[in-house]
């Protein structure tokens, strides 16, 4: 029986740390065909022994209670369990078989035949078994290989002629000194690919198109030459793409337009011409393109990105005057045609002579495009009178008289109690533009014993203002409006000093409006603005509103014009609980453990708040410490809140998705695409983690093993000696022993 438990513990933490890898790292040990099968020897008379056992207990509790004739029902379920017990094993030990995949091992056998046979731990020419036998930089899920990491290792050769894994995930061979070409096929599987700072040469391959799950790519700092290829079109997943110092040179391919999740593009010191307007609509934050020949006018999105650095380029930064319109007449068809199409003209057409119109034809041509311009005007007045006399007949059905303002918006919205007497179910208030800034209306607080408002209740947005409803109305609380132009001068333009950090939705920066006031200002970047209009905006600004916590950052107000769409909230002076911790050395020395205490608890108070307070419940979705403020007085303000709904779907999901599962905060079941209360709450875990040990959720300087916060603190949660090992070093032993292993047993909840 202690041979049965000792292997069976053997091969379940074989297990167990096998799935943690395949969480996180995707290098697990699986437990090897000779465990399960010592498990199954002793498991066959450990179940020999224990049923005639069991059978003796059935049998008297059923003499007891004279029900002897089900006696031999009990025992067909007890032999039934025996095999099923004993299938259970069979199908365990032939699926815990750990030969590597057949493919892998050739794909892996020829990489180091092209290598020259690099001096590498375990790795064979011909045969072998990677997965087994824990070959170095190899890290596999079952019997396929997943990540081949081999950065730094004084290799040389080439890469061959294909890289045949199939379901390789990372292959990173950076920092060596690999020549040759890149293999014009690679593997579809890939999401990161790293070849920097080798010595690769000729040009970048049209197999970049296979690779629809990439997420990261780097080739800088090699000899490659040529255009870069058109060859972007379905790697809509791509985020960082880095290929600085080659000799690459032509325009940027127009597939690049369709990099929708690309926030790092770093094209710096190559021979790169044309112009940047396929990179305007990207929701670039890193954009270093120095050192080309790149010419023309910068777009204005680009201007907006926070690291943009474009020196080293024959830029044409004059403002280009507007076209003439053109006169009556046939004389547009002997205008000159324009540079970007005169190649194709010539290249269509057999000589110059044969493009001339003839006269008749333009004349003709002119008379087409009249009538097409007549018909078309008519048809477009036809639609605004049938817009005007329907906005006309809404506005007579309604019953009050009402006055109009123009540049008003009002928010109207069903109060949560009951309406008594005469009072209008509908309540709003009307404010004048004053100073600097606007006001939306003030938004009616829920009377004693009501949750707030529900995020996404319906906003109905009118010009209209009842006079009768404003002076009834109970001003609780008020949304201000700011423009772009007054961010903008209380920012300083958003520059650099001003620059607070990136978070998920985009960046934030610090604003001193004129009475002192410090805020915080969010520019919504486009992946998370992308697929939502401009009420749907208000609907949200008009939902976040209502979330009012003493541990939730104030929504002080917004801005929507120009196509920017900006939240104002309170600016906490102390930053980040992540900086506190991680970055910030003289604020991490007031976190004591009592410090540390509190903050838990503000931050548990919020997602109580979020969870159980408001009906539906909201998500918070990127709960983490970057997420996590703290004021003058080191009290908790989460932030945020009531956005998690743009993350919801398309690619900001996926973003979000891979920023959580990188930086160790994804529960489990993100992995199947859920996130729930439950996920919030998992997250919270890792937070408290972070205050525990003052190690960050994901920190890759350290040894691989710890590398990941969850997995490396929990199989020392419960153990006492080991648990104040990891305790931060900076608290010097100042903190209760009782309260350590409490605050241990809280995490474990969170986290398992």
């Amino acid at each position: 029986m202690n041979q049965l438990v000792v292997v069976v513990s053997s091969c379940f933490w074989k297990e167990r740390r096998a799935k943690q890898h395949n969480r996180v790292s995707l290098s697990p040990s699986l437990c090897t065909f000779h465990d399960w099968n010592h498990l199954f020897f002793f498991t066959l008379p450990t179940i020999q022994l224990f049923l005639p056992l069991i059978a003796k207990g059935l049998w008297k509790r059923r003499c007891d209670s004279e029900l002897k004739t089900d006696y031999l029902e009990e025992m067909g379920a007890t032999l039934n369990l025996q095999i099923f017990i004993l299938s259970v094993l069979i199908l365990t030990a032939t699926f815990c078989v750990g030969d590597t995949d057949p493919l892998d091992v050739a794909a892996i056998n020829s990489l180091y035949v092209a290598l020259g046979s690099p001096p590498l731990e375990g790795w064979k020419a011909i045969g072998g078994d990677p997965c087994l036998e824990q070959w170095q930089g190899v890290s596999c899920v079952f019997s396929n290989i997943t990540a081949l990491q081999l950065g730094g290792m004084n290799l040389s050769g080439q890469l061959g002629s294909n890289l045949d894994f199939p379901s390789i995930i990372e292959l990173d061979l950076s920092n060596n000194q690999i020549g040759g070409t890149i293999p014009s096929t690679l593997p579809p599987t890939l999401r990161n690919l790293s070849l920097s700072a080798n010595q690769l040469n000729g040009s970048i391959p049209d197999a970049l198109s296979s690779l629809s799950q990439l997420s990261d790519l780097s080739l800088k700092d090699n000899l490659l030459s040529g255009q870069i290829p058109n060859a972007f079109l379905q790697l809509t997943g791509l985020m960082n793409m880095d290929m600085s110092g080659n000799n690459l040179s032509g325009q940027l391919p127009p597939s690049m337009g369709n990099l929708s999740s690309l926030t790092t593009l770093h094209l710096q010191n190559n021979q790169l011409s044309g112009t940047l307007f396929v990179l305007q609509d990207l929701p670039l934050q890193d954009l270093n393109i120095e050192d080309n020949i790149f010419s023309g006018p910068i777009p204005p999105e680009l201007l907006s990105i926070p690291n943009f650095r474009k020196d080293g380029n024959p830029f044409n930064t004059t403002i280009i005057p507007s076209p003439p319109a053109a006169s009556p007449g046939p004389a547009p068809v002997a205008m000159a045609p324009s540079p970007k199409k005169s190649h194709l003209k010539a290249a269509n057409s057999p000589s110059a002579t044969t493009r001339a119109p003839m006269p008749a034809i333009a004349e003709r041509s002119f008379k087409t495009k009249k009538l097409i311009w007549i018909v078309g005007s008519g048809f477009l007045i036809f639609i605004a009178l049938g817009v005007c006399l329907l906005m006309l007949w809404c506005f007579k059905r309604r019953p009050e008289n009402k006055s109009y303002k123009k540049h008003n918006m009002n928010v109207y919205k069903r109060p949560l109690h009951k309406q008594t007497g005469s009072d209008s179910p509908f309540e709003a208030t009307n404010d004048e533009e004053k100073g600097w800034c606007s006001k939306l209306p003030p938004l009616q607080a829920a009377p004693p014993h009501h949750l707030p408002i529900i995020p996404g209740e319906t906003l109905i947005i009118n010009r209209a203002i009842s006079t009768k409803e404003t002076e009834r109305q109970i001003i609780t609380n008020s949304i201000k409006v700011y423009t772009v132009a007054s961010l903008q001068q209380c920012t300083n333009s958003f520059s650099q000093e001003n620059y607070i950090g990136e978070g998920t939705l985009g960046p934030v920066y610090r604003a001193a409006v004129p009475d002192g006031t410090l805020l915080a200002v969010r520019k919504l970047n486009a992946t998370a603005s992308m697929g939502q209009n401009h009420e749907q905006f208000l609907q949200l600004v008009s939902s976040i509103s209502k979330i009012q916590h003493a541990n939730i950052v104030k929504f002080m107000g917004y801005c929507a014009e120009y196509s920017q769409r900006l939240l104002v909230h309170e600016y906490c002076s102390n930053g980040t609980l992540h900086d506190a911790l991680h970055t910030d050395d003289k604020l991490q020395i007031k976190l004591s453990w009592d410090d540390r205490i509190q903050v838990s608890l503000g931050a548990a108070r919020a997602l109580e708040y979020l969870h159980e307070h408001i009906q539906p419940p909201i998500v918070h979705r990127i709960f983490r410490s970057a997420n996590v403020l703290l004021n003058d007085k080191l009290e908790v303000r989460v932030s945020d809140c009531g956005l998690g709904s743009l993350l919801s779907s398309g690619p900001a999901s996926q973003l979000l998705g891979r920023h959580l599962t990188a930086n160790g905060y994804s529960a489990p079941e993100f992995e199947y695409g859920s996130y729930t209360l439950q996920s919030d709450v998992f997250s919270f875990g890792v937070v408290m983690l972070e205050l525990l040990s003052g190690r960050k959720s994901y920190d890759s300087s350290r040894p691989r093993g710890e590398q990941f916060l969850v997995r490396w603190a929990v199989p020392q949660l419960h153990d006492i000696d080991a648990l104040s090992k990891m305790v931060d070093p900076s608290l010097n032993g100042a903190y209760p022993k009782k309260s350590l292993s409490r605050f241990a047993d809280i995490i474990s909840s969170c986290i398992q």
